[in-house]
């Protein structure tokens, strides 16, 4: 698509995330930007309403329906349609944020090629009218199907723009200008004239659509709106064979039949519109599909690949007029008589040479008969020869009395009119029952919701058949009928089959086992790979499991939960974060209780200290403030108080040499006199005694008692 950079938009962040890059296109109700969604790193089309739409006294309710019509839109999932994100307003603007597709749009297609190809066209329209039928189930209403609103991707797939917006425009201006929004080329008579509409208005769209792809015009033009307004509401659109001869009759019935004047002759929805284009295609010779009107500005027109030629009767004065009557599916009473009721004159489509098969349908009151000519090939096209009463009659005399030879002669055509009379009643009956519309039934209106039972019988009663198809459905309960085809009020087969889409219920799925202690990305992928959505995780600390794998499922292992249903992982961040406490100096019991208490794996062992006393702690590993992990491992190291040494013994030694020998060996010496003073100072006793393996601890006192 081409852009338009010049916008003071240009280079805006809306709302905090969406960065607006470049123009995309401008209409009547918003402008479609393309930006970068920042959080979600991915290109947007950001349409943004026009500010003045939202001022004044319905500005308020207009705002209202634009936000309550996106969330509509935004509940349409199906690959055809242009998906909504976000809606939101960012102080007095008001946005919608919607799929960006790279590509173009139906309207600059028909502007380069002006008319397609029949099989591109059929293949187009199939792809519109799929998307239109997603809507149509949901109860929503497009309301401006246009080219416009047509996008075609890179890959040449039609994916339909706008659902919801259109409608709240429509509603607002209704309400505040008593004005109808919308293209009017595309505008169905019934939203023109009363402003009502419904699924039908949308399949009158696709009609005109399906006739300016095949002719590479419009139905209608005129100066001014109001001119093809008028002409919507007071004519039938025209089969396109009218400017495009070489056009076959089912394509007629088709254009006409979607593009009806009044909505009961059109399919119900877009579903009974898409089944009658597939049985169209069907209908047609393959040759067909491959050719393409040439639109040329002289007003002559012709197929690529074929010559369009008028086809004259061998009668004087009589003029071949195609009539549109093959039978083609799902084909309204409406959409016959609108291809059958041509101005005389237009030219016939070329046909293959052959013998054909003439049978008198009618005489009008005029003495005009009417011969429908069938070709040889069984082609199923017709033509209707309108002869004058003129081109029967033969000349009489002067006086205007016929001579017995005239009467004769008149008499022979009279008889034979009659036998083709009769012939042509016989035939016309036997189209009518067996291929026209008396051979087709409506589809009754209470089968979905329905139960299968409930359904069966109710086609058994208007004698038609069944068949069935099972799918799981969020909304239908199992067992009940979801869809039809064709779907209500649509045409089939008398004694045919309609085809039903009965629910399973909710598609249930069965959760993994083995979850916890598997590493996260092991459980992401066992979950994903069972169908199941997995949401963000939670995270949490434990002292059992290492980071990274799995402490919880949100829902249990093994049972059975909804296809919709997130499951959510706890995932383990380790042992939580711990600082080591201060323990040098408790005793040991305590220092390990402390610990222990904040989740930390203490250890002790002992040893001796001549400054701590004995069951004290001396040092600890890692030390006092370091920051480790709840499981972490703490050394301690206890007092065993001062160690143990030989006591020296000093018996019978002076005691100035025994005082030096238990200081030497680190006692402390406490000399005593019992019996007084004496001049010999000989050591006769000591408490503790000495020698070999005597000990005790270093420091501690020794007494000694001399004579």
């Amino acid at each position: 698509m081409a852009t338009v950079t010049t916008d003071p938009f240009v280079g805006r962040l809306v709302d905090g995330r969406y960065e607006v890059v470049s123009k995309i296109a401008r209409g009547g109700m918003a402008t479609v930007y393309l930006a970068l969604d920042r959080r979600l790193d991915r290109e947007v089309a950001l349409k943004v309403m026009h500010p003045h739409l939202a001022e004044g006294s319905d500005g308020a309710e207009f705002v209202s329906r634009f936000r309550r019509e996106a969330r509509a839109a935004a509940g349409l999932t199906h690959a055809g349609v242009v998906a909504v994100y976000d809606q939101g307003i960012d102080g007095e603007t008001s946005y919608l944020t919607m799929e960006y597709v790279p590509g173009t749009t139906l309207r600059h297609v028909l502007q380069d090629e002006r008319a397609l190809a029949v099989g591109r066209t059929l293949e187009l329209l199939e792809e519109i009218l799929d998307a239109l039928a997603a809507a149509h189930r949901k109860g929503l209403v497009h309301r401006d199907v246009k080219p416009e609103n047509v996008l075609i991707d890179s890959s040449g797939h039609v994916k339909v723009a706008d659902f919801g917006l259109a409608r709240a425009v429509t509603e607002a201006a209704s309400t505040a200008t008593s004005t109808i929004l919308g293209t009017v080329a595309y505008l169905g008579p019934e939203l023109i004239t009363s402003g009502r509409c419904d699924a039908r208005t949308d399949v009158y769209a696709v009609g005109v659509m399906a006739y300016e792809m095949l002719t590479g015009r419009l139905p209608y033009t005129g100066e001014t709106p109001l001119q093809v307004a008028f002409q919507h509401v007071n004519s039938d659109v025209p089969p396109p064979s009218d400017v495009e001869p070489w056009l076959p009759a089912e394509l007629d019935v088709l254009v006409c039949a979607l593009a009806a004047r009044t909505p009961d002759d059109r399919p119900v929805d877009a579903g009974a519109a898409l089944t009658l284009v597939r049985q169209t295609r069907a209908a047609l010779d393959p040759a067909v599909l491959d050719r393409r009107s040439v639109p040329a500005s002289s007003g002559t027109a012709g197929a690529v690949g074929t010559a369009g030629t008028d086809r004259k009767s061998p009668d004087s004065g009589a003029t071949a007029v195609l009539a549109s009557v093959a039978a083609v599916g799902a084909a309204t009473a409406g959409a016959s008589r609108a291809a059958v009721d041509r101005q005389a004159g237009s030219p016939a489509p070329a046909q293959p040479d052959s013998t054909p098969t003439t049978v008198l349908t009618g005489i009008g009151p005029a003495s005009t008969a009417h011969l429908v000519t069938t070709s040889a090939q069984g082609d199923g096209v017709q033509h209707t020869l309108a002869m004058s009463r003129g081109d029967l009659a033969v000349d009489g005399p002067d006086d205007g009395t016929p001579s017995p030879r005239s009467r004769r002669r008149r008499a022979g055509w009279w008889w034979f009119v009659v036998v083709l009379f009769l012939a042509g009643a016989a035939v016309g009956a036997s189209w009518w029952f067996l291929s026209g519309p008396g051979a087709y039934t409506a589809v009754p209106g209470n089968l979905v919701g329905a139960t299968q039972a409930e359904a069966e019988t109710t086609l058994r009663a208007v004698d038609l058949r069944s068949t069935v198809k099972e799918a799981y459905d969020d909304s239908f309960p199992a067992g009940t009928v979801i869809s039809t085809d064709p779907p209500a009020g649509g045409k089939v087969r008398k004694d045919g089959a309609v085809n039903l889409l009965v629910s399973l219920g909710v598609k249930m799925l069965d959760v993994p086992t083995g979850l916890v202690g598997t590493t996260a990305d092991s459980a992401t992928a066992a979950l994903e790979a069972a169908g199941f959505e997995v949401g963000d995780p939670v995270e949490d600390y434990s002292d059992n499991m290492p980071a990274g794998d799995v402490l919880a499922v949100s829902v249990p292992e093994g049972s059975s939960q909804p296809h919709s249903t997130v499951v959510q992982l706890t995932v383990s961040q380790g042992p939580a974060p711990v600082t080591v406490p201060q323990v040098v100096g408790l005793e040991k019991e305590a220092a390990l209780k402390a610990l222990t208490d904040l989740g930390l794996d203490p250890s002790s062992t002992d040893d001796y200290s001549e400054t701590v006393a004995a069951g004290l702690v001396i040092s600890q590993t890692p030390e006092n403030g370091s920051e480790g992990h709840r499981g972490d491992k703490v050394a301690l190291v206890v007092s065993l108080g001062p160690p143990l040494v030989e006591i020296p013994n000093t018996y019978g030694r002076n005691v100035t040499e025994a005082e030096k020998m238990l200081k030497d060996a680190g006692f402390v010496v406490e000399v005593r006199h019992p019996q007084g003073i004496s001049p010999l100072n000989i050591v006769y006793a000591q408490s503790p005694e000495g020698g070999a393996g005597k000990t005790a601890p270093k420091g501690s006192t020794v007494v000694v008692n001399v004579f």
